[in-house]
């Protein structure tokens, strides 16, 4: 008697990180990689340009970018995502050292915040239970 075995590849969950701090960045993304998530991390929001592309299943988003001055911040750049039906399904938790970060993920539609400075199991319980 023959048996047919049908293999399931489970496709990593993919998390866009955006995080100027490049040792912040490095951190979260070394994180995230053992809990074998798929991970894109970048400097400044230009990436975002791209998401259509990248299709990620998740964005944490530093709210201070570096290149604020010139572009828009993390809540801006939330409540775009979320306005936008393309990307509105996305979860997107901000991650931020200021006192006021539940406002700010509020006013940006954010699904969850993450204050800065973060215990390293606190980020893989927010993203678990933000990805299901």
């Amino acid at each position: 008697m023959l048996y047919a075995y049908t293999t399931y590849t489970v496709m990593a969950k993919k998390i866009l990180v955006i995080e100027d701090d490049k040792d912040i960045r490095d951190s979260i993304v070394y994180v995230l990689e053992e809990e074998n998530y798929e991970v894109i991390s970048s400097e400044d929001s230009k990436i975002l340009k791209s998401i259509n592309e990248i299709k990620p299943d998740m964005v944490l988003l530093d709210n201070w970018l570096t290149e604020w001055k010139s572009d828009a911040n993390g809540e801006q750049l939330s409540r775009h995502l979320k306005s936008d039906p393309a990307t509105s399904h996305i979860p997107v938790i901000i991650i931020s050292a200021v006192s006021n970060i539940k406002d700010i993920a509020k006013a940006g539609l954010a699904d969850a915040y993450l204050k800065k400075p973060f215990d390293l199991s606190a980020l893989t319980d927010i993203v678990k239970k933000h990805l299901k």
